[in-house]
């Protein structure tokens, strides 16, 4: 798998606001990488979900978001 390329469609998909996509390719990516023992990949994938969701919550929700 090329995570970097993988990100880069995933933040093309937030940059469109197509949410849906970015998350179900990451999650892809994170299965993968669970799959292959890469937890550094895994972790990544984690982060970048965290991510795309925070995008989504900023874009839609009526409060800010917190931790």
């Amino acid at each position: 798998m090329n995570i970097e390329a993988e990100t880069k469609r995933i933040q093309d998909f937030v940059g469109k606001g197509n949410y849906h996509a970015a998350y179900n390719i990451a999650l892809s990516g994170l299965n993968a990488c669970r799959r292959a023992n890469d937890q550094p990949g895994t972790d990544l994938f984690i982060e970048i979900i965290r991510g795309v969701v925070e995008s989504l919550a900023k874009e839609f929700g009526s409060q800010p978001v917190s931790r």
